[in-house]
């Protein structure tokens, strides 16, 4: 009976490749459960990129509001001394044509 395989040798085959199987069924359940966080991980990492980029952008007007800000606290600064300057050249104008008698 060279060649044949015992029933006992065969169902230890068979509990063999079962043991396998299961050994590959969880090993697969691992590898899905893997995927599926990395999946997971690979949207909150773009949603977290969008994010930075809206700051970024909103970052961006904030100091440029910032800039005209400063420019109108100078620009007003400027007005209120040429005013002053204004009035006091015209006072001392004033003031030479009283002594000149105009």
């Amino acid at each position: 009976m060279e060649g044949y395989v015992t029933r006992l040798e065969y169902e230890e085959h068979n509990k063999r490749m079962e043991d396998e199987h299961k050994r590959m069924n969880h090993r697969l359940k691992e590898a899905e459960e893997s995927l599926r966080q990395i999946g997971e991980l690979t949207i909150s990492v773009k949603e977290i990129a969008i994010s930075m980029k809206n700051m970024s952008e909103e970052q961006k007007a904030l100091r440029t509001d910032m800039e005209e800000m400063k420019g109108r606290d100078g620009e007003m600064w400027r007005k209120v001394t040429g005013y002053i300057v204004t009035t006091v050249i015209g006072i001392v104008v004033g003031y030479i044509f009283t002594q000149l008698g105009m």
